[in-house]
Order: C-alpha cells, then structure tokens, then sequence
C-alpha cells in the first residue's frame, strides 16, 4: 500500500524521531523512501560575491542530512534514496512528493512561527492543507 514514502528531513530532531517510524512503516510495507531536504539561501545575500559560497555550503549541508538519513535507513534494509532542492520547505516538499508519485508525506513537526501554527510549525501545516496524499506529522 506505501509503495513510496517522502521522508522530509530538516535536520530537526523532530526528523531524526520522524525516521523511526520511516523505517519501521518503510519495513513493513516493503516501500523505498525517498528523503528530501529542502534549502533557500537568503535573497539578501544574492548580490554579493558570498553568494556562491554560501549556496554550495547550505548545499552541502543539506546532502550531509540526507546522506545520513538514507545510509541510517539502507542500515535497517530498506530501500532509500535522496534530493535535495533549493526552495521554500512546503513547496520544495509538496512538488517532490507529485513527481515521485509519493503513497505518504512523513515530516516532524518543529516550533511555532505564530499561534495558529503552534502545534505543527508552517510548514508542516501548509503541507497537510495542500497534499495530494496522506501526511504523517511526527512530534
């Protein structure tokens, strides 16, 4: 039934318990994960000579997260593999899980950015409003 799941992993330690249930429900169905990492480089930096090296390092970070997460999960014999994207979080996650065909969104849930959001963080909650499948938001 969970032929793919996204695994959205921001290096939060909200992610890092989201990866367990991961494994366990990517076991379970006998599904491949894809975990992805979204990254956006402040706009204020774009016009100046930093900004290259700054975007590879955010870059590079981004792929360490990932790299850890999918070599955890290929551990634990599942089949996984990573993206990394440079964008909003929300939309970066939202587009991947549509071309990946994603069965289910798995993500923590991190702090709030304002009252409405004090439970999932935004963008956890823009991603359960606008999903085309099911999400799992982990505490």
């Amino acid at each position: 039934m969970l032929r793919k799941i996204l695994f959205a992993h921001d290096g939060s330690s909200a992610a890092d318990r989201a990866l367990l249930y991961v494994e366990h429900l990517a076991r379970q169905e006998e599904g491949e994960v894809v975990v992805a990492h979204a990254y956006d480089v402040p706009h204020r930096y774009a016009t100046t000579d930093v900004y290259d090296e700054l975007r590879e390092a955010i870059e590079k970070a981004a792929w360490a997260v990932v790299d850890d997460a999918v070599n955890e999960l290929q551990r634990g014999d599942v089949l996984a593999r990573g993206v990394v994207r440079e964008g909003a979080p929300a939309r970066v996650i939202l587009d991947v899980a549509d071309q990946e065909n994603a069965s289910l969104i798995v993500l923590g849930t991190r702090g709030p950015s304002s009252t409405a959001e004090l439970l999932l963080g935004s963008v956890s909650t823009e991603v359960l409003r606008l999903a085309r499948c099911p999400v799992m938001a982990v505490p």
